[in-house]
C-alpha cells in the first residue's frame, strides 16, 4: 500500500476517533475536570432538551465516529480492511453532505455551503479515490485473458 494512503487513513482514525471521543466525553467533561476542552454540542450547534439526548449524541457521534476512526486504523495494516474503511468513509460522507444538500432545497433553510459540508465533499472525493486505487488498480484480476474466465 501506498505511504498517501496510510497516512491519509491515519490522518481520518485520528481525527475520527478524537471526534468520537470529545462527543462521548462532552456531557461529563465539567465532572472529569476537563473544564478547558471546548464544547462539543457549541462546535456542532447542538443542544439537548432530555436525558436521552446525551446517550443519543453519544451513540450517534461518539460511537459512530469512534468505530470509523478504529476502523481507518485497522486499515494501516490490511488493504482489505482499507478498501472497506475507504468504502464506508464515501458512503458516510456522501450521505451527510446529500442530507445537507436536500435540506438547503427546502425554502428558508440555511445553505449548505460550510466549512463541514466541504470537508464531507473532500472525504467523499479523496475516500473513493482511494478505495478505487485499491479495487481496480492495485488489486488488477487474475487473468485478463478472455478464454480463461472459467478458469478463475
Amino acid at each position: 500500500m501506498i505511504w498517501i494512503i496510510r497516512i491519509f487513513l491515519l490522518v481520518y482514525a485520528v481525527l475520527y476517533f478524537g471526534i468520537g471521543a470529545w462527543a462521548i466525553i462532552d456531557p461529563v467533561k465539567d465532572a472529569l475536570d476537563l473544564s478547558e476542552i471546548p464544547s462539543y454540542m457549541n462546535a456542532v450547534g447542538l443542544t439537548v432538551s432530555s436525558e436521552i439526548g446525551y446517550s443519543e449524541v453519544a451513540g450517534l457521534y461518539g460511537g459512530i465516529n469512534m468505530v470509523v476512526g478504529l476502523l481507518c486504523f485497522l486499515g494501516l495494516f490490511s488493504r482489505g480492511i482499507a478498501a472497506y474503511a475507504f468504502s464506508l468513509l464515501a458512503f458516510l460522507t456522501l450521505s451527510i453532505a446529500l442530507g445537507r444538500f436536500l435540506f438547503a432545497l427546502i425554502p428558508s433553510t440555511p445553505t449548505y455551503l460550510n466549512t463541514f459540508f466541504i470537508f464531507e465533499v473532500t472525504t467523499f472525493i479523496l475516500s473513493l479515490s482511494c478505495y478505487l486505487y485499491l479495487r481496480l488498480l492495485y488489486n488488477p484480476r487474475k487473468s485478463t485473458n478472455i478464454e480463461n474466465v472459467a478458469g478463475d
